[in-house]
Formats: structure tokens, C-alpha cells, sequence
């Protein structure tokens, strides 16, 4: 403890401590990830190959695994961090966090005994806002109280997570260590900013005194670490399987209905036939004979056709997805979204992410699978937004910024209420969201001028 917690060492052995984590994590799951995206590039080739087409097999491909694999291909990475998380709860270093960040806390106007919410919330990154919340109830001081629960929801909570993994391997793959340790203190510093400016506004008032028993060191057992690290990852996978599913099916039927119109339907019918009418039989007849054939070479006349008609495929996918509810709910707030870079396919994706933050980057991985009809495309969603061209580096760090800070999920909104009121609910909501989009746009706006 003469090191750990020490006045000027301690905070660089947390920092030090914090990053080692982030890097073990990402460094051992770089593999399990990139086998778990594979298998369900196969998965969506196969299934894309053997059901015909229909509703059943844009349902299973967009909504099922372009949805629900997306959030289940992190479940790697998700594991190795609920490991190392485990490591440092089990050996007692986390109450000295908690220790330690006291001082700083007091001088944002909030209580020692507040850290732990904070932590419980994914300070250190894989935590949930519920238990957060409801952890607020040791603080005495209800003002003290109130600031802690309305700001916890800014930690990076494990549903956030895979979807800061995404953008981050995405965009910044060659760093992916060192943004998410910077994003990981980001969060801590807005939530204190925030915290300050509460309690200097509508909740002012005197801070108290913080007490706590630090616990003995202990050498962390492998079968208590693999309890807790399974315990957690299950309750993640089971999120996947259960919530997030019916969810995607939602989200995949807005971006499905009502559609294009018949007339709307037959002008692209029509361009097809005006197309492959300007090709000889020969090159058509060999286009046909092509799909029935794995890997066959086609003539550049042939794959000039294919490439033609696939353009008109996608022009009438996106058209499709843009008619649907989804994209004129999505296109209804572009002209305000895209301030901050977004365009409608990432507004779908953040309303969607009112329910659940995870449901971000399945809601993604159904935009763009339905953007997306190269059967052959195989690629993982990040790989999808790098060459989307509405998307950059300055485009993901202003969604990053969005989606750690905007509107806590719906279960957190009602643990609010219960612990607080529907008052205060409605209150974090609105102060979240609009905190979070004028700090997007700033991020975009001024990253644009120097990109």
C-alpha cells in the first residue's frame, strides 16, 4: 500500500495497471475475434446460398446474423476483459482505486464511497449502469447521491464496449490499446465535469467525509477468475441471444416495410432488362450459367454485366431500406444529425441504441447487410463502415463520443426512476443527449476543418 496508494506513485501505477488491461485484452483476443467474424462470413455465405430468396432469408441474414453475430463476434474480447477485471477485484486492488480517487472525487464535489458506482459502471470499462445506480444507495448525502447516479451512466458500460471495440479496430486499428485507454479517461473526466457543474447548480450543497476499510491483498484462485469471468460473459451472451435478438428482428422488420411500391419495383425490373438486353445472348447465357458455378471465370463483357446489375441490386436495396420506417426516421433527423457527421443508416442505429447500446452495432450490421448485396462480401461490419464513404476517422471519434455519453439505455432510465423519479429519469435523458450531440459536433466540426 506504501506504493499502491501511495500520493504521487499510486495514480501512475492505476494508469500503468489500466492500460496493461487494455492491452492483454486486446492483444489475446485479436485471434478468438477474427475466428469468431470468420465463422459468421460463413455463416451468411452459406445460408445466403442454400435458402431461396424471401422475407425468411433477409430475416436470418440481416436481422439473425448480420444483427446478433456482430455483437457475438466480441464476446471474445469480452471475455479476456471480464478475466483481467476479475484479476483485480479478486486480489483487492480496486477498493484502493476507490481509496485513491477519493481526492479527486471531493474536489468535484462528490464522496469517496461514489467510486465504486463509477467502477461498477464500467470505469474500468465492462461494468453496467444498473448495479451502478442501484450502488448509489451507501452514499448518505442525497445530493452527493443524486450527482453520483446521474453520472454514472457515462462510464463505458459493457454494453458499450463492443461497439467502442468496433470503431476503434475500425478506425484506429494500429492503436486500438491507447484510444480505448484514452476514451476510458475521457469518460471518467466528463462524469466529474459533469458531476462538478451538478453540484454547483442544482444540487449545491456541502461535501462529507469519506471513511472505508481497505480489504487484505489476495492471490486470485483460477477457478474463482474463470466463475466470474464466465458468469459475466454469459450474462452477455445471453443479452445477445435473448434481448438483442428480438430487438434485431424489430429493428431488421422497420428497415424492411412496407418497402418500394409496385411501380417503383418495376422501373428497376425494367433497367435490369434494358441492361442485359444491350449484351448479347452469349454474355447473358454465360452470367446465368455463372451463378451455378463456384469460382467461374467470367469474360470481361460477362463481368461487366454482373457489375452493372449488381449496381442496380444496390441501388434498390438502399432505396428499399430508405422508403422503410426505419429510414424515414433515420432521414427525418439527418438534416440535424449531420452536424455531427451522421448520416440516416447512423441515426437508426442510435435510436436503436436507446434500448440497448449493444443493439448499435447490430443495428449497423442490418443497415449495411441490407445496403449490401454482394453475396460474395463476406467483410466484417468495421470493414463495411471503413469503405462506406460517410464514414472517416473524424466520423468515428464523433460517434464515439455520442454513444458513450447520450441517453442511458431503457433499463437504466427505469432504475433511475426507482431509485430517484421519473423526474430526474426524464432529466438525465435530456441533459445526456443534448450534452453528448453539441459534443459531437464540436468533435466534427473542427476535426473536419484539419482532415
Amino acid at each position: 500500500d506504501k506504493v499502491l496508494t501511495n500520493r504521487l506513485l499510486g495514480p501512475v501505477v492505476m494508469l500503468a495497471i489500466l492500460f496493461g488491461l487494455y492491452q492483454f485484452t486486446f492483444s489475446w483476443s485479436e485471434l478468438p475475434v477474427t475466428l469468431v467474424e470468420n465463422f459468421f462470413g460463413w455463416l451468411s455465405v452459406t445460408v445466403d446460398n442454400t435458402l431461396p430468396d424471401g422475407m425468411f432469408k433477409s430475416m436470418i441474414m440481416s436481422g439473425v446474423i448480420d444483427g446478433v453475430g456482430g455483437v457475438l463476434g466480441f464476446v471474445p474480447l469480452i471475455m479476456f476483459m471480464f478475466f483481467g477485471i476479475a484479476v483485480l477485484e479478486d486480489s483487492g486492488y480496486l477498493a484502493r482505486v476507490a481509496f485513491m480517487m477519493d481526492r479527486v472525487f471531493h474536489f468535484f464535489g462528490l464522496h469517496g464511497s461514489s467510486v465504486m458506482p463509477f467502477i461498477v459502471s464500467g470505469g474500468i470499462a465492462g461494468g453496467c449502469a444498473v448495479p451502478g445506480v442501484m450502488a448509489t444507495r451507501t452514499l448518505r448525502s442525497p445530493k452527493e447521491r443524486m450527482a453520483t447516479l446521474l453520472t454514472v451512466p457515462f462510464m463505458n458500460c459493457g454494453a458499450k464496449v463492443p461497439v467502442l471495440v468496433l470503431l476503434i479496430g475500425a478506425f484506429f486499428a494500429d492503436h486500438k490499446s491507447l484510444y480505448m485507454f484514452l476514451f476510458t479517461m475521457l469518460a471518467w473526466l466528463v462524469a466529474l465535469v459533469a458531476a462538478k457543474f451538478l453540484r454547483v447548480t442544482v444540487l449545491r450543497g456541502e461535501s462529507t467525509p469519506f471513511v472505508m476499510e481497505l480489504p487484505p491483498y489476495r492471490f486470485p484462485t483460477l477457478r474463482g477468475l474463470l466463475i466470474h469471468t464466465w458468469e459475466r460473459t454469459w450474462q452477455y451472451i445471453k443479452k445477445a441471444g435473448t434481448v438483442i435478438l428480438g430487438i434485431s428482428i424489430l429493428l431488421w422488420a422497420l428497415m424492411t416495410f412496407p418497402g418500394l411500391t409496385e411501380m417503383e419495383k418495376a422501373s428497376y425490373e425494367s433497367a435490369r432488362t434494358e441492361i442485359s438486353n444491350s449484351f448479347s445472348s452469349e454474355v447473358q447465357q454465360e452470367l446465368t450459367q455463372s451463378y451455378e458455378t463456384e469460382n467461374a471465370v467470367l469474360s470481361r463483357q460477362a463481368t461487366d454485366l454482373k457489375n452493372k446489375l449488381l449496381e442496380i441490386d444496390k441501388d434498390e436495396s438502399g432505396q428499399t431500406l430508405r422508403s422503410s420506417v426505419a429510414g424515414k426516421i433515420g432521414s427525418f433527423f439527418e438534416p440535424i444529425s449531420s452536424y455531427a457527421g451522421f448520416d440516416w443508416k447512423t441515426n437508426i442505429a442510435m435510436l436503436g441504441g436507446f434500448a440497448a447500446k449493444e443493439v448499435i452495432i447490430s443495428t449497423l450490421g442490418t443497415a449495411y447487410s441490407m445496403g449490401d448485396v454482394d453475396a460474395d462480401d463476406a467483410s466484417s461490419l468495421g470493414e463495411r463502415l471503413v469503405k462506406d464513404p460517410n464514414w472517416n476517422s473524424v466520423v468515428a471519434v464523433s460517434a464515439l463520443i455520442f454513444i458513450m455519453f447520450y441517453a442511458p439505455c431503457f433499463v437504466t432510465v427505469v432504475c433511475i426512476a426507482k431509485e430517484a423519479s421519473w423526474k430526474w429519469a426524464a432529466f438525465s435523458v435530456i441533459f445526456n443527449t443534448v450534452f453528448a450531440f453539441l459534443a459531437s459536433v464540436a468533435v466534427f466540426q473542427i476535426g473536419s476543418l484539419f482532415s
